[in-house]
């Protein structure tokens, strides 16, 4: 079987919703990732593989794939899975690989909130079975695993200092790439006192009862990332060094009003399948739309946070939704190479309708 391999990857900077990238439609945040890794490749790409959550519909792939000038012989593939999208555009390249389909692919995520010519959000499940908006799911999984309001503004803390520092560390210089004149996230632009935010903020989605704020919940983003895929062979005939080889994915579905789980089964099927155990993955990217997700999963999982988004996640960069699944590859593509003592790390997600989907990656050392 042909093992597929990471050798590059990518991010735009993150901003917020109408905030310094409003003015940029998806193809735009894909068209300096695009024409980077196609230098890396010299355009031996088979396929471009994007996901893309909230519009504005049509084949956002394709038309990034031309504005960035690449062949027109690649013609551009975009797909849905919610939150999952641009994790999923990674798994698939990867398959697609191991398949003999092709050995080169630009695969990973785009979201534009600012101009998507969407209003509300699309259905995710039907009403018979359930279909919360996500920050009332994020309650569902707070009162049913018992994550409580202090568990989850302390994980929020966390995640902010871990970011804070990463960001003033320069750790994320080397993820991004400009587009036009932004070179970083935008929640790092100006400070602010994060404690006093998280300690004051009130419930959001269940106003009496409720313990999910806006503070410990993920903002509303655009930003885009993705990873140049290649078959090990070719890789290593162009002089490119692979950093991650992919061994395993899993995706299953869980009851749609409980979504903030789904990687649960996902991650314990996948290590099942691999003989593997939580204590034997060094680096684990989980991403982080409610801080309750993210408690629950460790708890469920039994995962360290010593192991778990040690750079911190969406809470404090924020979530651009299609993208958000390649942004956690890219950050273990850069922390491997800065650890060089890991064997096998994981990146998982949840998205709507209740799907958890997760990839398991064996680390590369350097020839």
């Amino acid at each position: 079987m042909n093992k597929a391999v990471i050798v590059e990857a990518k991010r735009t900077p993150i901003g917020r919703k109408n905030g310094m990238l409003h003015r940029f439609g998806p193809h735009e945040l894909l068209i300096p990732l695009l024409n980077h890794a196609a230098k890396m490749s010299n355009n031996k790409i088979d396929d471009v593989i994007i996901g893309n959550v909230v519009g504005p519909g049509g084949n956002v792939s394709r038309l990034a794939v031309l504005e960035a000038d690449l062949p027109v012989s690649i013609p551009g593939l975009t797909l849905d899975r919610q939150c999952s999208a641009g994790l999923e555009a990674i798994r698939i390249a990867c398959c697609f690989i191991q398949a003999g389909a092709g050995k080169c692919y630009i695969a990973g995520g785009v979201e534009s909130t600012s101009t998507s010519p969407f209003l509300s959000r699309a259905r995710f499940s039907p009403d018979k079975i359930g279909d919360p908006d996500m920050g009332v799911a994020a309650e569902n999984v707070a009162r049913t695993y018992g994550i409580t309001r202090e568990l989850q503004d302390e994980y929020t803390l966390l995640s902010y200092e871990r970011s804070f520092h990463a960001f003033k560390q320069s750790l994320f210089a080397k993820e991004i790439l400009a587009v036009n004149e932004y070179n970083q996230d935008e929640e790092f632009l100006k400070e602010r006192d994060i404690e006093k935010l998280v300690r004051r903020a009130r419930p959001v989605f269940k106003k009496e009862s409720g313990t999910v704020t806006a503070a410990n919940s993920c903002g509303i983003n655009d930003g885009a990332s993705t990873a140049l895929v290649m078959e090990e062979g070719l890789a290593r005939e162009m002089g490119l060094q692979p950093v991650l080889r992919y061994l395993d994915s899993e995706v299953c579905g869980v009851h749609p009003c409980f979504p903030g789980i789904g990687p649960v089964p996902a991650i314990q099927q996948l290590l099942e399948r691999n003989k593997l155990t939580i204590a034997e993955i060094d680096l684990i990217e989980l991403n982080e739309p409610f801080a309750a997700k993210i408690v629950a999963c460790s708890k469920a999982l039994s995962i360290p946070y010593s192991k778990l988004n040690v750079h911190g996640g969406a809470l404090a960069i924020g979530h651009p939704y299609g993208a958000s699944g390649a942004i956690l590859i890219t950050r273990l593509f850069y922390e491997v190479q800065r650890r060089k003592n890991c064997t096998y790390v994981l990146a998982a997600i949840g998205s709507g309708g209740g799907i958890g989907l997760a990839i398991l990656f064996e680390v590369i050392g350097e020839d």
